[in-house]
């Protein structure tokens, strides 16, 4: 972008040939199956990330490699299954990029080179019950790709409630700067977290539960209609979305 308003100030360039420009510097089309805003991280502070769910397999395939194939960073990919996963290896080859699969998250981060940083603040995942994991997972892998430290307790629902509170104590002393809870059924957890904390609090319900909590709505509403101070909340199951969140308390401070 430098280049193009340096171009501009210089006369060499109008202002409409520089908007075009801009624009085509900010999305790369792939044989007209997407269109990815390379740009996002400089916007928001978090890149795009490919959803492969229900994306069909040839155009996910194209995707990757025309970005890889580009001048980018590393490449984000949710929703992806290992079966997916496995074919991905095969078509493109084991050693052509380094592939991070974490099968419960079902995320991918492909990389051309792996860069060490050292974590820039501390954020903190919970679940309730174990079966709200792969939610929690998604939301880890996504926190540190943005540069910080998860910190995580999985299985300490209100089922249970002693098992919490040296949990909190724990994460209050690692001075996590979010705390992301993760909850199905009837979706109690995160409300009783905001009410020891004195950091903001996210919750993700989850689709875990049965009968009237089946696919998770009553966790949502329960969230929705917390008492308790401080609370977000994003949407069944998007512990991307909260770990992209969790990462803009972050920036934000």
């Amino acid at each position: 972008m430098k280049d193009i308003l340096e171009r501009l100030v210089e006369g060499k360039v109008s202002i409409d040939e520089a908007e075009k420009l801009i624009n085509s510097n900010h999305i790369l089309e792939f044989d007209e199956v997407a269109k990815f805003d390379v740009k996002r991280k400089n916007r928001t502070g978090f890149p795009e990330a490919v959803f492969a769910q229900s994306k069909d397999y040839d155009d996910l395939l194209l995707i990757i490699r025309e970005y890889m194939n580009s001048d980018n960073d590393n490449l984000i990919i949710t929703r992806l299954s290992n079966e997916r996963y496995e074919n991905i290896l095969k078509d493109l080859g084991e050693d052509t990029f380094i592939y991070e699969y974490n099968k419960k998250a079902q995320i991918l981060i492909i990389r051309k080179e792996v860069i060490k940083r050292q974590p820039r603040a501390k954020i903190g995942i919970m679940t309730a019950g174990t079966s709200d994991i792969n939610v929690a997972e998604e939301a880890r892998v996504i926190v540190e790709e943005g540069g910080c430290e998860a910190i995580t307790s999985y299985d300490i629902g209100v089922a249970g409630i002693h098992r919490l509170f040296p949990q909190i104590a724990a994460m209050i002393e690692e001075d996590v700067r979010a705390i992301i809870v993760c909850a199905g059924m009837e979706g109690a957890l995160p409300s009783v977290v905001a009410g020891l904390v004195d950091v903001p609090v996210i919750g993700v319900p989850t689709s875990v539960g049965y009968g009237v909590g089946e696919g998770g709505r009553v966790a949502l509403d329960a969230m929705l209609q917390s008492c308790a101070p401080g609370i977000a909340v994003v949407n069944i199951d998007n512990g991307f979305g909260a770990g992209v969140f969790a990462l803009t308390i972050v920036n934000g401070d």
